[in-house]
């Protein structure tokens, strides 16, 4: 074994969630390493080229406010930009871009590459080295070790990964790519329970041959909006994406074949993703629907390969080629690759507490799939939250802990650590009760401040930042005071603010009546400005809620708490209780089986000093 080298934070992974750690960490002044199997692989879209969506824009958003990479990444390799749900309510409001993939790749991969305090190598980890149940570093394939005061493992599918198609299987982390076995055998053998999740992923097919002329088109939003505000990034649409179904006869190929499916064949043992499930799991599970979207997304400017959104499968190729040419427009279908199934080790989340610190092992992280989540935004979100809080172990410092009221992040880890996950994780807005609170637009002013203290955000952006928050703020006052000079078609006079209020008129509309919009009024501005005004009631009433849901977040409860020897709970909760050890009554009253009346007898103990 050779000699050892040393890092304050070492990241094991450098997908979307590697990424984002490896490079907070060093931001925050750490000497860190991040490991990657191989280089050409980092922030590879294993999925979907696309980042965003519902509640995952907001992610990103929140990513991009604490001075993360993936906002900025997107902007430069986006191809199709869109607000996605503009006909509802602006809570569920949420940009998302399709990317070049390739590019994106290599916009992470410069963003590692160029950062200040940060190594790469290529190589496999096998080992974690524990002493005394603190993590002390990691060794390689190469019988390297590296030891380091914190370690972020985010491994995503590679723990023990076996890829299924049809009743053929085999040992990989993605295709193509080795999977990580002996580091499962590491980690249990170090006290962690592991699990089997699943998630898949469509075939790819040659554009050349669809048909695009018979299928419903789907144009990018122009001008198109970007993800990362304070940048001088110009991002620019390039392709439309096109939308097909299928049908009748694609679901009867699918009845026919069913079996076939390693899903259904009895091979996969891993629970798969309730809410993007693989093609035959939508015929199974919903067999009245008569047909389902697929989405034709472009994987790049000079690639030739389509994605089909929703028909991830683990058929056989014979079968794979029958489904997709029976769906209007591909008919005449070339593959390129065909689609699988792939089954990964995950930890349960209630082995971490809310700073993504493993229990059982101190100094030890974990971020992204490995904690049961699906999604290159969630997993990018725990990426950046495990890193803040891995410096900020090192430095002897309190973690970071984001709560339901402040951020997706915070809903997101909230419902990981406190109520578990038997399936992989998704982001929805339906997820976020004050998600009125918790807009994609207002991300900046909710977490910038944060990122800025932590030294993530450069002076630039926060300036940039603080800015825009001055002439918001100007312009409010503006309207507050200032009466309409042209009536136009009102009876009254009235304030700007009462005008505003109205739902058929907008900030701009407000010309028309008399007020002047300076120059330096940005669309992001004037767009703050009229959601803030036409939900105040709204946003006042979540605000008075949230309120109430700060009172039981700020009861802490030591971390040393006996819930074993506390008679007064019920057996259930103090179980439960022992299990998850929550930070605060708030956590607590989350908790699954822990009653109100629990709650109530646990303030009285915490004000005892019990």
């Amino acid at each position: 074994m050779s000699q050892s080298q040393s890092y304050d934070v070492i990241v094991v992974g450098a997908g979307h969630s590697g990424c984002e750690a490896g490079l907070v960490s060093a931001r925050m002044g750490a000497k860190t390493a991040v490991f990657v199997m191989q280089m050409e692989t980092i922030a590879r879209m294993s999925c979907n080229p696309s980042i965003g969506g519902l509640a995952k824009g907001h992610l990103v958003r929140e990513i991009d406010a604490l001075g993360g990479e993936m906002g900025k990444a997107i902007d430069k390799a986006g191809i199709h930009f869109r607000m996605l749900n503009q006909s509802k309510g602006p809570a569920v409001w949420a940009p998302r871009a399709q990317a070049d993939r390739t590019n994106y790749h290599l916009q992470m991969r410069n963003a590692l590459e160029q950062q200040d305090n940060l190594d790469i190598i290529e190589g496999i980890i096998e080992e974690i080295i524990v002493k005394h149940n603190k993590i002390q570093g990691v060794i390689t394939n190469y019988n390297e070790r590296y030891l380091a005061k914190a370690v972020i493992l985010a491994n995503g599918t590679f723990l023990r990964g076996l890829i299924h198609v049809g009743k053929k299987h085999y040992t990989s982390g993605r295709a193509g790519e080795l999977s990580a076995d002996k580091l499962s055998y590491s980690l249990l053998a170090n006290g962690l329970e592991l699990c089997r999740f699943k998630t898949g992923t469509p075939p790819r097919l040659d554009k050349r041959r669809i048909d695009f002329s018979v299928l419903e088109v789907q144009e990018p939003d122009e001008p198109p909006v970007k993800f990362s505000h304070y940048t001088n990034i110009i991002p620019k649409n390039y392709f439309p994406c096109y939308l097909t179904y299928t049908n009748q006869n694609t679901h009867k190929i699918i009845k026919e074949h069913i079996t076939e499916s390693s899903l259904f064949s009895g091979n996969i043992k891993g629970i798969g993703p309730r809410y993007c499930p693989s093609i035959e799991d939508k015929i199974k599970k919903f067999p009245e629907k008569k047909r389902h979207q697929v989405f034709l997304e472009p994987e790049g400017l000079i690639s030739n390969e389509i994605y089909p959104n929703g028909i991830s499968t683990s058929f056989p190729p014979y079968v794979q080629r029958k489904i997709v040419k029976s769906i209007k427009g591909l008919e005449n279908a070339h593959f390129v690759r065909f689609g699988y199934a792939i089954e990964y080790d995950y930890i349960p989340p209630d082995q971490i507490y809310p700073s993504l610190e493993t229990k059982k092992i101190e100094g030890l992280f974990l971020a992204g799939q490995i904690n049961g989540t699906s999604g290159y935004e969630e997993a990018g979100a725990q990426g950046i939250v495990a890193g803040i809080n891995a410096v900020r172990k090192i430095q002897k410092k309190s973690p970071i802990i984001f709560d339901r009221a402040n951020s997706y992040i915070g809903v997101l880890i909230d419902d990981l650590v406190t109520k578990g996950t038997d399936e992989p994780y998704r982001m929805f807005t339906s997820r976020a009760e004050y998600r009125l609170n918790l807009r994609q637009d207002n991300a900046d002013e909710r977490l910038m401040p944060l990122g800025y203290e932590l030294g993530i955000v450069k002076k630039e952006i926060y300036d940039k930042f603080q800015n825009m928050l001055a002439i918001k703020q100007r312009e409010l006052e503006k309207i507050t005071t200032q009466t309409v000079s042209n009536k136009q078609d009102l009876q009254q006079k009235i304030k700007y603010i009462d005008l505003l209020k109205r739902p058929n008129i907008n900030f701009d509309d407000l010309q028309k009546y008399g007020y002047k919009i300076e120059n330096d009024v940005s669309e992001l501005i004037k767009n703050k400005i009229n959601l803030e005004i036409k939900y105040a009631g709204y946003i006042k009433r979540q605000m008075e809620n949230i309120e109430k849901f700060k009172y039981l977040e700020n009861k802490e409860i030591p971390s040393d708490f006996n819930y074993v020897q506390a008679k007064a709970l019920s057996y259930e909760s103090r179980e439960k209780l022992n299990k998850v050890r929550p930070y605060s009554v708030g956590q607590a009253s989350r908790i699954p089986g822990v009653t109100n009346a629990d709650i109530s007898v646990l303030l009285i103990l915490l004000k005892k000093g019990y």
